[in-house]
């Protein structure tokens, strides 16, 4: 069993939500219940999933949550993109923030991995 609080990946995800509601937060009042929400949720499963999976009976279980992540981050992606879309972001924000959610399916899929199954 992995220690959820030591990984990186699971350091990484917790930064990339709080970036999203500092993002979101900007939104437009009228998307609190929509795309604000949408997007908050997707981020949040992140960690979410990471941890949970650490507490499962071995990597094979923690692999599948890792892949329940990586499927979090490309919805948020997604709703990034059209939150762009929307010019409910600024383009400086926007590149920030993909560029980070590029990059921690990146190091997620690297140690999914190095994981035994």
């Amino acid at each position: 069993m992995h220690n959820y609080l030591e990984l990186k990946i699971w350091q990484e995800a917790r930064k990339l939500v709080k970036e999203v509601y500092s993002l979101t937060a900007k939104f437009p009042k009228e998307e609190m219940y929509g795309l604000t929400s949408q997007i908050r949720r997707a981020a949040v499963s992140i960690p979410s999933n990471i941890a949970e999976g650490t507490g499962r009976n071995g990597d094979k279980d923690f692999q599948r949550f890792l892949e329940y992540a990586i499927g979090s981050l490309f919805e948020l992606e997604t709703q990034i993109i059209l939150a762009n879309d929307l010019n409910f972001i600024i383009s400086e924000d926007y590149e920030k923030v993909y560029q980070d959610i590029k990059s921690l399916i990146r190091i997620i899929v690297k140690f999914k991995s190095i994981l035994k199954v």
